[in-house]
């Protein structure tokens, strides 16, 4: 093991994963959404799909020293609204939060659907339009000795998100928090402070907007002016080509550069062991892939549908000396999706993930035989 990720143990560290397993092309091509898409799947993986703030500006910084098209302002990226009532889905605004089932109230609206999530200090939940103004809490951090921000002014919930992107890590997100249970009760200690009449924003959202890539996941970097579409409408998002970037939706009809991404993962399709594996990527791309949050997840699940045996094996390896389990590209094992029962701590045995059984990852023999994912080089 190398002496940078032995330091990264000893400190307790969890840095944030620098190494992509994906990068993104700028195309300066003027097309529709759907031949961008169709161009996009073609040569790289998909329309660009945008996971965090951190992926946003790696986004902007790809188009590099080109210029956009003359008077051309903005570009299209994957993400676009499925029409249908039916497709309205609520989302936490943190990135990597999972959405837990928890709804904003038990009305149903009867027209717009442009609502977002507010709660007030009696506990009710309820569906309130996102160019209401209300007071709104941030989250800072686990490292923070003071773990949230509870504003005493007002905003529109997207002019609140974009504070608590800018200032903090996000809107507070995650229904356990508001569970009477939760570890610190900071939450429902601080909403206890508001009056009768005043409303709360929090990260709790809904909208029928999708990535082309088949994502799930909630990441939206809007226009603080932006008005969410009408369910019935078919629209497409673009991204500023110029200042901060941020989204507004668009004609899908019309004609635009493009983002496109290209995840460089590669799916073997032959039988070998973990250390056969691991020298046949490091010959012939770079390494055996590396999951270290949600999304990658996702993405080599996405890979792994193909699979011709019952596991895949990815770059994960348990080391008997310090007893821990560790990446292959000297990662600290920060995000894990153990089977609750797998997780065996042997000599000799190397991280893999099931086909069949929810993609969970399993401790096996580093003898058996299996396919394997591939990290390409950019």
């Amino acid at each position: 093991m190398q002496w940078s990720l032995f330091l990264l143990l000893l400190m307790g560290s969890c840095p944030f994963f620098a190494c992509q397993n994906y990068e993104y092309h700028y195309i300066d091509q003027k097309m529709t959404w759907d031949e961008a898409q169709r161009f996009c799947r073609e040569n790289y993986t998909d329309l660009a799909m945008v996971y965090n703030t951190t992926d946003m500006e790696r986004l902007r910084n790809s188009k590099g020293t080109q210029g956009p098209s003359i008077n051309q302002e903005e570009a299209w990226i994957g993400l676009y609204s499925k029409p249908g009532i039916e497709n309205m889905t609520w989302h936490w605004s943190l990135p990597g939060t999972e959405y837990d089932g928890i709804k904003c109230g038990t009305e149903q609206p009867d027209k717009g659907y442009q609502f977002c999530q507010v709660i007030k200090n009696n506990g009710e939940w309820k569906n309130v339009a996102s160019n209401n103004t209300c007071r709104f809490i941030c989250y800072k951090g686990s490292n923070q000795p003071d773990t949230y921000y509870f504003s005493r002014e007002t905003k529109t919930w997207p002019e609140a998100q974009k504070y608590c992107r800018e200032n903090f890590k996000d809107l507070v997100s995650g229904f356990s928090l508001f569970n009477d249970n939760s570890p610190t009760g900071e939450i429902n200690s601080i909403l206890q402070t508001l009056f009768s009449n005043q409303c709360c924003f929090i990260g709790l959202f809904r909208d029928n907007w999708k990535w082309s890539s088949g994502s799930s996941f909630s990441f939206r970097y809007w226009n603080t002016n932006y008005v969410y579409t009408d369910p019935n409408a078919q629209k497409c998002a673009v991204t500023a080509l110029k200042e901060d970037g941020r989204w507004k939706k668009s004609d899908c009809s019309e004609k635009k550069p493009f983002f496109c991404y290209d995840d460089k993962m590669i799916l073997i399709k032959e039988k070998k062991t973990w250390k056969e594996a691991l020298d046949y990527c490091r010959k012939n791309h770079m390494d055996l892939v590396s999951i270290t949050n949600h999304h990658q997840q996702k993405m080599v699940q996405k890979r792994a549908q193909n699979v011709l045996t019952d596991f895949v094996w990815l770059g994960l390896l348990y080391s008997c000396p310090l007893d821990m389990w560790f990446w292959v590209s000297d990662q600290v094992v920060c995000y894990d999706n153990w089977n609750s029962y797998a997780k065996n701590a042997n000599c000799d045995y190397a991280g893999a993930m099931d086909r069949d059984g929810g993609n969970k990852w399993y401790s096996r023999p580093e003898n058996e035989a299996h396919n394997f994912i591939c990290a390409g080089k950019f």
